[in-house]
């Protein structure tokens, strides 16, 4: 296969130069292998930025998840409100009456606060200061403190919404990094469509100039053996037809060439004027793949195995939510001390204990069945939940079985379509000085060309479908059966493009 990896890369480089679209002066030709357009598309393309941004989604929702699970320090303040105004006031007997008012108040709190997962309470330490002054005359200053107050917040019998998040969020973060990494490998897949498609049009295109010269040849040829009176004139007719249709397969495969040339540029993110030679890849990678590797790889690496497990941790937390809504019980404890006066010293050395404790609850006497009918609801998503899994599962088994035997398959094919490509071309060859000197007829010439075209097109689908196979592979489990290796990814310094 030496001469036709050749052949194609030359047969490329003068489509370039010929093509209208391409001028000298103005392209630049650029040989690609299929690993360089693979690590440039990862690098370049739409596609994977997509990947990325939704790789720092997943990142930022991890990260608030994290800093919901440590202490928050905030200050809160209310700037100096002035109020003049009317206001009701109760009076000793009950009566009410209307009071004027000419106050500045301001307030300053600075807490900090802890969630507690195992309970899925909340503590809090706070500190605070209120001012008040009222301009009657004489006008007169209040301060009020709570130097320290600690305050907790106790949802009981309910749902402990943290301890959920804690077993969820892990996991979803988790399957997040798996599916940039099979996104990376899909990337690599779309390359592999792009990339071949461009080099089955650069074949044609090879396929057809050949044609094309062979068939004037082989014309000039039949028109002076036809002088000669050594042909009949429907043989003559017969070249002079494989000549024009020569001509016209060669025009259509230029423009195909054109218009797949034009999607892997603009794919890769290349400049309009670069012309683009794809390179026959001249090896591929040879591997052993069992089923039951491939199996435990993807079990392991793969999102979709997180993502069973992030459906089935949230089915259990819409049952356990539904059962808490049933009765809601809260507690809310402060223990603390203030102190109040005219000062500001007086407001700190004066204090008292200040202690404040609510057992808040609602239990519904009568609700017509609405909340257990909540609980039944997310039971029935729950078990709806366990098949869809079940269901999938076993899908992607078999989708990954199929996929195992089609590449083990693809290996032998490519052998084969090799070996039978270099075989045609040979005939050819053989074929055509055959027919230069009579002993050939004009059909048996055709036939051997149809032939050797369709072996050159069947060898570039083959190498093709093996590696949309072995990408697909490399995206299901994540791992490289070549090297042995699983795929993986900086994440810290992806992060921090």
């Amino acid at each position: 296969m030496k001469r036709f990896f050749m052949l194609a890369l030359v047969a490329a480089a003068s489509v370039a130069a010929t093509t209208g679209a391409y001028c000298a002066e103005s392209a630049d030709t650029m040989a690609l292998s299929l690993r360089e357009a693979i690590d440039m598309a990862r690098v370049r393309s739409v596609d994977a930025a997509v990947a990325l941004d939704e790789l720092r989604t997943a990142y930022w929702q991890w990260r608030t998840f994290r800093a919901d699970q440590l202490p928050e320090l905030a200050i809160t303040a209310k700037a100096p409100a002035y109020a003049k105004q009317y206001s009701s006031y109760m009076n000793e007997n009950g009566d009410y009456s209307f009071v004027r008012t000419n106050t500045l108040q301001a307030t300053a709190e600075l807490s900090v606060s802890q969630n507690i997962p195992l309970t899925g309470g909340r503590v809090s330490l706070v500190s605070s200061l209120d001012f008040l002054r009222q301009f009657d005359s004489p006008a007169r200053n209040r301060f009020m403190s709570i130097p320290v107050a600690i305050t907790l917040e106790q949802p009981l019998f309910g749902t402990n919404d943290m301890k959920w998040e804690r077993r969820i969020e892990p996991v979803r973060y988790t399957e997040a990094k798996a599916a940039f990494l099979s996104a990376t490998e899909d990337v690599a897949r779309t390359t592999v469509d792009y990339y071949f498609t461009l080099l089955m049009s650069q074949a044609n295109v090879e396929i057809a100039a050949q044609n094309l010269e062979n068939a004037g040849q082989l014309y000039a040829v039949a028109q002076e053996k036809r002088r000669m009176g050594q042909i009949r004139k429907n043989d003559l007719l017969q070249m002079e037809l494989n000549l024009l249709e020569a001509q016209a397969a060669l025009t259509d495969s230029r423009s195909t060439y054109k218009s797949d040339m034009f999607r892997l540029r603009a794919f890769l993110d290349l400049d309009e004027n670069t012309v683009i030679v794809p390179v026959v890849p001249s090896a591929v990678p040879h591997a052993e793949v069992r089923f039951a590797d491939a199996l435990d790889k993807a079990l392991t690496n793969n999102k979709f195995a997180h993502s069973i497990l992030r459906r089935q941790l949230e089915a259990d937390y819409e049952v356990a939510r539904a059962k808490g809504e049933l009765r809601e019980i809260n507690l809310f404890v402060q223990l603390g001390y203030t102190g109040t006066g005219s000062e500001f010293d007086a407001a700190y050395s004066r204090l008292r204990s200040n202690e404040v404790a609510s057992v808040g609850f609602s239990i519904p006497l009568v609700d017509w069945g609405k909340r257990r009918g909540k609980v039944k609801v997310a039971e029935s998503n729950r078990r709806v939940t366990e098949s869809e899994n079940r269901r999938q599962t076993m899908n992607f088994n078999q989708e990954l079985f199929i996929l195992v035997e089609r590449l083990a398959n693809q290996q032998e094919q490519l052998r084969l379509a090799d070996r039978s490509d270099e075989i045609a071309q040979r005939r050819y060859l053989t074929n055509v000085e055959t027919y230069m000197v009579g002993a050939l007829s004009t059909l048996e010439l055709n036939d051997s060309r149809l032939t050797k075209d369709n072996a050159r097109r069947d060898y570039v689908s083959q190498l093709y479908k093996f590696w949309q196979y072995w990408y697909q592979l490399r995206s299901l489990t994540l791992h490289d059966f070549s090297t042995g290796s699983d795929i993986n990814a900086d994440f810290d310094r992806l992060l921090r493009m």
